[in-house]
C-alpha cells in the first residue's frame, strides 16, 4: 500500500470547532459595501462584460443561466473557456488561479497533458462509448483494487450520487435491515433517502425540498464526532428494522469543513462491528486526494463499501463507482437477472464505465502514483493555510483557516457551522436566518476573491492541485490581502 499522503499534520478538530464557535458567536465580518460595490462596478462590469452578456442569455433557456450549482456566484456567473495546470481563463480574456478544481478531482492540475493525450487517443480508436466492455473497464478496476486495501471488487458507475445510491441498497440487501444512519451536515448526492440533514447537522428534511417526508422513514442522522449520538440511535435500531449501514465523510462533513477527531474513523467502525452495521466510506472527495490509499489507509480503517467520484475519471465525465468486500460486492453484479438465486441492486447507466471515463481515470491515477501529487498538493496546502492564519491574524480578523492536506477551509462566516437542537425548537427560525445571512455574504467574499483573480469553492473551501508552485502561492496570498485590507462589520438589515 502506498503511504504517502497529502496529510502532514492531522488538524486538532475540537480546536477548530472553539474557533468556529466564536466566529458563529460575533458580528459577521465580510467585505465592506463600499469595497464590494467598486469590485462589482470596476471589475465584473468592465472586465467580464462577455461574460454578463451570455449568462443573460442563457437564462432563456436555462434556469438560472447554468447548469451546474458550483457556477453560480456574484453577482454573476462568469463564464470559463480554457483551464490548464493551476489556471482558469474566462471569455473576457481574464486568468484567475483555479482553487474549485471542478469540485476537486484534479489533483494533477486541469488538462493534463499525461491524460488528454491517452484520451485523444481512445478517442481516434474506438469513440468514447461502446455499451460493451472495454479493457480499461478491468484497468481501472485493478488499480483501484491494488491501491484502497478494503476494495476487493469495484464496480464504475455515472457518479458520486449514484454511487451513494447503490451503496445503500447493497447494504440493505446483504444485511436484510432497514434504517441508514448517516452524519448530519454531510452530502452524499442528492437522491431522495440521502437527501436528508444535508449543510446543517440536524436538519432533518428541512432542506430537501422536493422530497415527500415519508421517503425518509428508514434514514436517519447522528451529530458530526459524536460517537455516543451514532450509539444511542443503533442501539435503538435494534428495536426498529436494525441498521444497515452508517454511511460517513471520513474528514467531516462537506469534505471536512466540520473536522473529526482523528480517532473518530476508528470509533465509528467499532460500533459499526457491534451492531452488524456495514460501514461506507464516502471517499469521493478523499480518494485519492489524501492519498493513493484514500483516507482510509490514512486513518487504517477498513470500511465494507467505498463510494467513490471526482478523481476516478480524472476529471472527466461519468465520475462515480462503489468498491467493497466480495460478500457484499456481489449483490452488483452486471448483467440480467436468471439463474441464479441471488438478489442483486437494482442499478444502471448506460453511460457507466464508458471506455473514456475508465482511460482517462486510470491513466490519472498512474499520474498521480508516480508523481507523488497528492502529497504535493498538500505541502502547497499547508503554505496556503500557513499564510491565510498569518493574514488573519494581521488585520486581527475572526476567520478560521486549517486544512486537511490538499483540503483547504478559509471560514469568514461559519455558515456551515451551526446545527440545529431538536429538543429546542424554537432555535430552528433563528439557525436557519442566521445561515441566510451568511451565506450571502460569503458569497459576496467568494466575488471580492474572484475579482483578485482567486476562483474559490464557495468563497470558503480551496483545493489545491500539484500543478501549483510556492511563487504562486506566494502571489495568491498577496491577492487575499487586498481583499482582508476590505473587511468590515456588516450591519444586518
Amino acid at each position: 500500500m502506498d503511504s504517502r499522503f497529502s496529510i502532514s499534520d492531522y488538524p486538532d478538530a475540537r480546536a477548530i470547532d472553539r474557533e468556529l464557535d466564536e466566529l458563529i458567536s460575533k458580528p459577521v465580518y465580510s467585505v465592506s459595501p463600499a469595497a464590494l460595490a467598486v469590485y462589482e462596478e470596476e471589475y465584473f462590469e468592465k472586465k467580464c462584460a462577455r461574460s454578463k452578456a451570455m449568462i443573460q442569455e442563457a437564462k432563456t433557456v436555462i434556469p438560472g443561466g447554468v447548469q451546474h450549482n458550483l457556477a453560480f456566484n456574484y453577482p454573476f456567473p462568469l463564464v470559463f473557456t480554457k483551464a490548464e495546470g493551476p489556471y482558469l481563463y474566462d471569455l473576457d480574456g481574464n486568468r484567475y488561479y483555479d482553487f474549485l478544481q471542478a469540485g476537486g478531482p484534479t489533483v494533477l492540475g486541469s488538462n493534463p497533458v499525461e491524460v488528454r493525450s491517452k484520451v485523444i487517443e481512445l478517442l481516434n480508436d474506438c469513440g468514447p462509448c461502446t455499451g460493451l466492455f472495454h479493457e480499461y473497464e478491468y484497468k481501472i478496476a485493478k488499480k483501484i483494487s491494488d491501491n484502497i486495501k478494503s476494495v476487493e471488487m469495484f464496480r464504475m458507475l455515472g457518479s458520486g450520487t449514484e454511487a451513494c445510491m447503490a451503496s445503500i441498497r447493497v447494504a440493505r440487501l446483504a444485511t436484510k435491515k432497514k434504517n441508514i444512519i448517516k452524519m448530519g451536515g454531510a452530502y452524499h448526492g442528492w437522491s431522495d433517502q440521502l437527501a436528508y440533514g444535508i449543510r446543517i447537522p440536524g436538519s432533518k428534511w428541512t432542506q430537501a425540498h422536493g422530497v415527500p417526508k415519508y421517503i425518509f422513514k428508514h434514514t436517519q442522522e447522528f451529530f458530526p464526532n459524536d460517537l455516543a449520538d451514532l450509539a444511542r440511535k443503533l442501539w435503538r435500531n435494534k428495536f426498529h428494522g436494525g441498521t444497515a449501514a452508517v454511511m460517513i465523510e471520513p474528514l467531516g462533513p462537506e469534505s471536512g469543513t466540520t473536522p473529526v477527531d482523528r480517532d473518530f474513523n476508528k470509533g465509528v467502525e467499532a460500533l459499526c462491528r457491534k451492531y452488524g452495521a456495514l460501514l461506507i466510506f464516502d471517499e469521493v472527495v478523499t480518494g485519492f486526494r489524501v492519498g493513493m490509499a484514500g483516507a482510509q489507509g490514512y486513518f487504517d480503517v477498513t470500511p465494507d463499501l467505498t463510494v467513490f467520484g471526482k478523481v476516478v475519471a480524472g476529471g472527466y465525465p461519468g465520475a462515480g463507482g462503489l468498491g467493497g468486500k466480495k460478500e457484499y460486492m456481489k449483490f452488483l453484479s452486471a448483467g440480467i437477472a436468471g439463474g441464479h438465486k441471488q438478489k442483486k441492486a437494482l442499478i444502471g447507466g448506460t453511460m457507466a464505465a464508458n471506455p473514456l471515463s475508465c482511460v482517462a481515470g486510470y491513466y490519472t491515477l498512474c499520474e498521480i502514483e508516480r508523481t507523488n501529487a497528492a502529497q504535493k498538493a498538500g505541502e502547497i496546502g499547508d503554505r496556503l493555510t500557513a499564510g491565510l492564519k498569518k493574514l488573519i491574524k494581521k488585520y486581527d480578523l475572526p476567520f478560521v483557516a486549517f486544512n486537511q492536506g490538499s483540503i483547504c477551509h478559509l471560514e469568514t462566516v461559519g455558515t456551515t457551522h451551526y446545527s440545529l437542537n431538536w429538543f429546542k425548537p424554537w432555535t430552528i427560525p433563528a439557525v436557519l436566518h442566521a445561515t441566510s445571512v451568511r451565506k450571502k455574504e460569503m458569497e459576496h467574499m467568494g466575488a471580492a476573491y474572484m475579482a483578485e483573480g482567486i476562483v474559490t469553492l464557495a468563497g470558503s473551501r480551496l483545493y489545491t492541485s500539484a500543478a501549483y508552485t510556492n511563487e504562486m502561492v506566494d502571489d495568491v496570498l498577496v491577492r487575499f490581502e487586498k481583499v482582508f485590507k476590505n473587511i468590515a462589520v456588516i450591519e444586518e438589515k
